[in-house]
């Protein structure tokens, strides 16, 4: 298992940009996808964006293609969620998590890990 802490989030309004951050620790995560799923309230957990391991290859939420941006540092442990053009209904707590392998992951139910305690984004119209 890999710790997971998320950061970054706050209180924006819309059109305005964020950038998350998730610090892994317990092991090292290069080797696994890494992926962004938010929760609004109310509302299951959703997929927000992957990046395979060992590839630049990324898939992203049809509502947030074009906006958002994974990446990641395999060095620092780290993936990144570059989030612009917000929009009232990105309002959510975001949470990272890695995949059981390579293969990017978008399924909730396929993360590798227990979820951590998120970071809230809250955008004003």
């Amino acid at each position: 298992q890999v710790r997971l802490v998320e950061s970054g989030g706050g209180y924006v309004q819309t059109g305005g940009s964020l950038r998350l951050s998730c610090t892994a620790s317990g092991r090292t995560f290069s080797t696994y996808a890494v992926g962004w799923f938010r929760q609004a309230p109310g509302k299951e957990r959703e997929f927000v964006a992957t990046m395979a391991g060992y590839s630049l290859t990324r898939f992203y939420a049809d509502s947030v293609k074009g906006r958002f941006t994974i990446s990641r540092d395999n060095a620092k442990n780290t993936v990144y969620l570059q989030m612009n053009s917000l929009k009232p209904e990105d309002t959510a707590t975001y949470y990272c998590n890695t995949g059981r392998a390579a293969a990017p992951v978008r399924d909730t139910n396929a993360v590798g890990n227990s979820w951590g305690q998120g970071t809230q984004v809250i955008v004003s119209s």
